[in-house]
C-alpha cells in the first residue's frame, strides 16, 4: 500500500498540524510505503515572501524530522523539486470541469475570509490531485475539511482513465476518528489562516503567553464551569492521561478552579509531551547539511516514481 501526505510551509507548525496530520503520518510509516512532501507550490496561493518561503520549507523539514519521521521508511521531499507535478496539473486541467472546482468548499471559505480570488487558489484541488495521482497513491490521510479534495481527485482520476485508459490508481482517503478537528485559541479549527494557533516549538515564555490567551467565557474563579464547552479542556485532552483529564473536569464542575489554572496545566502538559522532540530539533538545527541531504535524496526517489507515471500519461494523451 502506498500512502501519501503533504503539508504547506505556511508558517510555524502548530499542534493542529501535529495531531491533524503529522502524528498520523509518522504512525503510518509503519503501515505502508509512505511519501511525504512539503507543499511549497501550494503555499504560493497566499503569495508568501520568497525569502520567507525558503526559510519555512527548511523549518518544516526540521520539525518533521524532530517529531520522529524515519527517512529510511519515508520518501520525504520538497514538492517543487519534482517538476512533473506541474506538468500533470496542466494535463488534468483539461479533463477537469469548471463546475467541479466551483463547488469546492475550501475556495469559498477562503474567499469569504478575505483571500485574493486568484486562479491558483481556485485550481488548488487540481494540483492536489496531481500530487496524489503522480505517485499512484492508494491512501491519503486527511482531515475532514480535506475530504472533498480527495473526492475531486477521485473524480479526475476516473474521468482520465475513462478517456485514456487505466493509468491512475483511484485513491482512498483516510480520516482518523480519534482527532477530528483541533480547536484554536478562538474555538474555530486551529489554522494559520485564522491566526489562532499554538506552535509546537518555541521559547517557553512565548508559548505560555499564547496558551494564556485561549478564549474562554467570563465565569469567575469560584463558579462551576462546563468542561465539555471549553477550548482549554478540548486541547488538554490531547496531552493528558484519562485520569488527568477527568481530574480537570471535576475541578471545573466543582468550582474554585479558574481558567488560569487550567491553562497552566495545559501549558505544562504540552511542554512535557514535546520535550524529546525539542531536544532532537536542537541537534538538527546544528546540522543543516544533513537536513538538506535528506530532502535531496527524497526528491531523487520521488522524481523516479513521478517519471514512471508521466511516461504513461504522456503516451496516453499523445505527447509521445
Amino acid at each position: 500500500m502506498r500512502i501519501l501526505s503533504g503539508i504547506q510551509p505556511s508558517g510555524k507548525l502548530h499542534i493542529g498540524n501535529f495531531f491533524g496530520m503529522m502524528k498520523q503520518a509518522i504512525e503510518l510509516q509503519q503501515k505502508g510505503e509512505t511519501y511525504l512532501f512539503i507543499a511549497d507550490f501550494h503555499s504560493l496561493t497566499t503569495n508568501p515572501d520568497s525569502a520567507d518561503l525558503r526559510g519555512r520549507v527548511l523549518e518544516v523539514a526540521i520539525d518533521f524530522l524532530s517529531c520522529g519521521l524515519d527517512t529510511d521508511k519515508v520518501c520525504f521531499f520538497r514538492q517543487s523539486d519534482v517538476p512533473q507535478v506541474c506538468e500533470l496539473t496542466w494535463i488534468l486541467n483539461n479533463v477537469c470541469p469548471v463546475g467541479l472546482l466551483q463547488r469546492a468548499h475550501s475556495y469559498k471559505d477562503k474567499i469569504a475570509k478575505g483571500f485574493e480570488a486568484n486562479n491558483g487558489l481556485f485550481s488548488y484541488p487540481v494540483l492536489m490531485a496531481s500530487d496524489i495521482l503522480l505517485y499512484q497513491s492508494d491512501m491519503v490521510p486527511v482531515g475532514k475539511d480535506q475530504k472533498q479534495h480527495i473526492e475531486i481527485t477521485r473524480d479526475l482520476a476516473i474521468k482520465f482513465n475513462e478517456r485514456y485508459g487505466d493509468i491512475f490508481t483511484i485513491p482512498e482517503c483516510f480520516i482518523p476518528e480519534a482527532v477530528a478537528v483541533v480547536p484554536g485559541l478562538d474555538g474555530q479549527k486551529m489554522s494559520k489562516s485564522y491566526n489562532n494557533t499554538i506552535p509546537i516549538f518555541g521559547k517557553d515564555k512565548e508559548i505560555r503567553k499564547i496558551v494564556m490567551s485561549i478564549v474562554t467565557d467570563s465565569k469567575g474563579l469560584e463558579d462551576a464551569k462546563d468542561p465539555d464547552a471549553c477550548n482549554v479542556v478540548a486541547l488538554y485532552r490531547l496531552f493528558a492521561s484519562g485520569e488527568e483529564l477527568e481530574e480537570m473536569k471535576e475541578h471545573y464542575r466543582a468550582g474554585g478552579y479558574g481558567y488560569g489554572h487550567a491553562k497552566q496545566a495545559l501549558f505544562e502538559a504540552m511542554q512535557d509531551y514535546f520535550a524529546p522532540m525539542r531536544k532532537r530539533r536542537e541537534e538538527l538545527v546544528s546540522n543543516l547539511d544533513y537536513v538538506h541531504e535528506i530532502l535531496r535524496k527524497g526528491a531523487e526517489r520521488a522524481e523516479m516514481e513521478a517519471e514512471k507515471t508521466m511516461d504513461k500519461v504522456r503516451r496516453a494523451v499523445g505527447l509521445r
